[in-house]
């Protein structure tokens, strides 16, 4: 009873403070950055005071999303013969409690999942509790959910639920993320000004831009590796460092990125810092918040409007706030030295060639040996089927998941 009691007064606060972080709002309105000590002073009066600026900011947001979760940003339709056909292992019966990401319910997705699932298995009924990720983990160590709907789950998620359970989260992706819808996992593009020469990078090149130097890195399962570490020579801070010559050659490399509260940094920190998370020390970082007057600053807003008053920018960003007016272009990027340099499109986000994808993922408990609950290897079993992944698809903001990537994710519920 006590673990239940503190789970909930933190999801409490969680929904209230936080909810939404994992992902960067929509765009409204533009302000550049406070670049004097009196222009932050200003910048500083005309932030809407207190808790009140974050919980309007929220209430925004709710709004948005309303709006863009009823659109299918997407019509191509792919092919997912190689998907297995959904087949009952069992006939499964009572309530299914699936707690995190607003995203899965907030469109189409969610509802249609529960229906094509109860045409099997008519005796479960659903539970949602889905205002924000930050409930998935809590939800699942406290024995209130059967399954966390989240972005990757963070250190200090696992961490808790280390200290909790005596053993980690058993986790399987469902989706791949958007390729430029905001919220729904979208990949990350990095953007420079057009008048920039470089056309492409590798991660390791990445890493030596964003990054800086460390004594090690968490691999994936939260371990921590001091053969992950680099040395400062790693570092580039010079566009002549990636080989460009003329005016560029000692022009300092200018870094733009979200606040790093945000969780969007985790696809950069876990592929190309190799489960580092030092940032370059002068790092750039927007934030979205609520201005006094009552309008929203959306931090991809002013990050995309401000290196494209920098030639020499370098930012990450998503595809979904990029319009034809921002003079800016986004890079092709590799895996490694050698490997192929793959284009940001929407083919190249489903099939995973492009480095900086994103997936979204259920998480559910399981203890070493045991066996999944009936309930919830059925209903996973069913979203990863072709008849769950082609809502995927007529839903138009999570991309179809390919049948390589569904046999692998079954793996996990052996």
């Amino acid at each position: 009873m006590n673990v239940r009691w503190v789970a909930v007064a933190v999801l409490g606060m969680a929904a209230i403070g936080m909810a939404g972080c994992s992902q960067a709002p929509e765009q409204e309105t533009v302000q550049s950055p406070a670049s004097t000590p009196a222009d932050a002073d200003t910048a500083a009066r005309d932030v809407a005071p207190g808790p009140q600026g974050a919980i309007a900011l929220q209430e925004a947001r709710a709004g948005r999303l309303k709006t863009r979760a009823g659109r299918a940003f997407y019509t191509r339709q792919w092919n997912l013969d190689d998907l297995p056909s959904y087949e009952p292992k069992r006939r499964v019966s009572g309530t299914l409690r699936l707690w995190g990401s607003n995203y899965l319910t907030d469109g189409a997705v969610g509802q249609r999942w529960e229906e094509g699932f109860r045409r099997h298995h008519p005796d479960v009924k659903f539970e949602h509790y889905t205002p924000t990720v930050l409930v998935a983990a809590p939800g699942l160590y406290s024995g209130q959910a059967d399954i966390g709907v989240s972005r990757r789950f963070t250190f200090d998620e696992i961490l808790a639920y280390q200290r909790v359970k005596g053993y980690h989260p058993s986790r399987v992706a469902f989706v791949t993320g958007s390729y430029n819808v905001p919220g729904w996992n979208p990949a990350l593009g990095i953007y420079v000004h057009r008048d920039n020469p470089l056309r492409q990078l590798t991660l390791e090149q990445v890493d030596g831009i964003f990054g800086a130097e460390r004594t090690g890195g968490y691999d994936d399962n939260f371990v921590w590796r001091p053969e992950l570490a680099r040395g400062p020579e790693g570092n580039i801070r010079t566009w002549g460092q990636l080989g460009l010559t003329g005016e560029w050659a000692d022009k300092p490399i200018n870094v733009y990125g979200l606040n790093l509260k945000y969780h969007q940094q985790f696809l950069i920190e876990q592929r190309a810092f190799r489960g580092g998370n030092k940032w370059n020390e002068r790092l750039r970082e927007y934030a979205h918040y609520v201005r006094a007057d009552g309008s929203n600053v959306i931090s991809n807003v002013q990050l995309l409007e401000d290196i494209g008053n920098d030639r020499y920018a370098i930012a990450y960003s998503n595809e979904g706030y990029v319009k034809p007016e921002h003079p800016v272009r986004k890079l092709a990027l590799a895996e490694r030295e050698g490997a192929p340099y793959v284009e940001l499109t929407l083919d190249t986000v489903r099939d995973r060639s492009y480095p900086l994808w994103d997936e979204a993922y259920f998480y559910f408990d399981r203890k070493p040996g045991d066996p999944v609950k009936p309930i919830v290897e059925e209903y996973i079993r069913y979203a990863l089927s072709r008849e769950g992944q082609q809502i995927v698809m007529e839903d138009g903001k999570w991309l179809p998941l390919t049948g390589s990537q569904v046999r692998r994710e079954l793996e996990a519920l052996k």
